[in-house]
């Protein structure tokens, strides 16, 4: 009904290896956002961690319009994280051509 169970212990340990290494690949890209035209860009990490800031000196003087760009830039970059890990995840799914660990067609 399994199939051979030391096949599968053999492509669990290969999806475990993988998911690691995806993981890490993940955590190394940098995403960058710009936001107000340019007036605040940030850049975040695979992980979804902001590794670095920049904001136009005219905002500020603005604090509400300043709050409201890193928001929405902040929000857009964890939107790309999140997009880039379903993204890479299913590569990683199709990857296992189709096998099915349960032995069935």
């Amino acid at each position: 009904m399994f199939g051979n169970l030391g096949d599968m212990s053999k492509m669990l340990e290969g999806m475990q290896e993988n998911a690691k290494k995806l993981q890490a690949e993940l955590a190394s890209k940098i995403f960058k956002v710009k936001s107000g035209g340019g007036m605040v860009e940030i850049a975040i990490n695979g992980k979804g961690e902001v590794v670095d800031i920049n904001i136009d000196d005219s905002l500020l003087s603005d604090k509400d319009s300043l709050q409201i760009l890193l928001i929405g830039a902040i929000n857009d970059a964890n939107k790309m994280v999140e997009a880039n890990r379903q993204n890479s995840a299913l590569g990683m799914l199709g990857t296992m051509g189709g096998v099915n660990p349960f032995g069935a067609k």
